[in-house]
């Protein structure tokens, strides 16, 4: 097989292993709190394990160090909207609202990034409307409140999507993604107090042991489906280009979609005209990519922190 061949092959791998997240996040029973702490403690302690990470930090000014924190504690809150919208709806839902981070980008990073607005991707956040619509109309009137979060989990994600890209390339990339995790961690444990008033929903403690069951989903998620990934995703780009890539990523909501429907059973929950919304939203995200010329990542290298991996591109 030669290497561009493989390295499609080994994306769609880690695309697989993400669309995994929705699913083990609905199959561990913490609430979305604890969920993502936990997640978030397991990833941090794994990378700090590994020298190169406190040598970046060594290298790295206070200034920026705090810069990439306040970005962690939007990783954060991203990761707890997105438990959270599959804690009130299901893994189908959280997934395809998901799939709005890319629109979102379109309408944020000019002016995050102070770059020129595009009217063709305000056309493509346009286009997306009808399918929102349809996806709210076909889901019980006791999820919609998912499907609000969700959104709000994406317009998150475009956020530190954007922020992150101004300043990847000034820290090493394991580093930033300590760094981030690692603020992210400290903001949900200084959010725990309060969530019972804010969000009850997603409350929990967070320093009671998780039973066994929702340990091994837990090393799982941090493990499975966020370091290997991003190892494996680390080869592969070497081998194909950002245009590639974000095509294969565009597939996690429906790969995650799949895979509740073969484990969850949800598609009993859900009627044609949610998966009609879902086909009009996936069609904008891969329109998306099309707009523009293929590039390649400057920095591929970059551990991924958000559920919808292309959507900071």
């Amino acid at each position: 097989m030669n290497p561009t061949s493989k390295a499609q092959l080994q994306i769609h791998f880690c695309v697989l292993l993400w669309g995994f997240t929705a699913i083990l996040g609905k199959l561990i029973t913490l609430p979305a709190l604890p969920l993502v702490w936990w997640r978030m403690l397991i990833v941090v302690a794994a990378l700090a394990l590994l020298p190169r990470v406190w040598r970046g930090l060594r290298a790295m000014s206070p200034r920026l160090m705090l810069a990439y924190a306040g970005i962690g504690a939007l990783v954060a809150l991203h990761w707890l909207t997105f438990y959270g919208a599959i804690k009130l709806s299901n893994a189908s839902v959280g997934a395809t609202c998901m799939a709005l981070g890319t629109v979102f980008v379109a309408m944020i990073e000019p002016w995050l990034t102070r770059t020129r607005f595009s009217k063709r991707e305000l056309a493509l956040g346009v286009m997306v409307l009808p399918g929102v619509v349809l996806v709210v109309g076909g889901v019980p009137a006791g999820m919609r409140a998912g499907i609000a979060v969700g959104a709000m989990s994406a317009l998150l994600v475009a956020l530190f999507g954007s922020l992150n890209k101004r300043l990847v390339e000034h820290g090493d990339p394991l580093t930033v993604t300590a760094l981030e995790l690692g603020a992210g961690t400290l903001t949900l444990t200084l959010l725990a107090p309060l969530m019972p008033l804010l969000f009850p929903a997603f409350a929990g403690p967070l320093l009671v042991v998780p039973s066994g069951h929702d340990i091994a989903l837990l090393l799982g998620l941090a493990l499975a489906c966020t370091l290997l990934p991003f190892t494996l995703s680390l080869v592969a780009l070497r081998h194909m280009s950002a245009f590639a890539q974000q095509l294969a990523v565009n597939l996690e909501p429906v790969y995650a979609i799949v895979l509740a429907a073969l484990l969850l059973g949800e598609q009993r929950e859900l009627t044609t005209t949610f998966y009609v919304g879902v086909v009009i939203i996936l069609a904008a995200v891969f329109v998306h990519p099309l707009l523009g010329k293929p590039r390649r990542l400057q920095h591929p290298e970059v551990l991924g922190t958000a559920e919808a991996k292309g959507a900071a591109d």
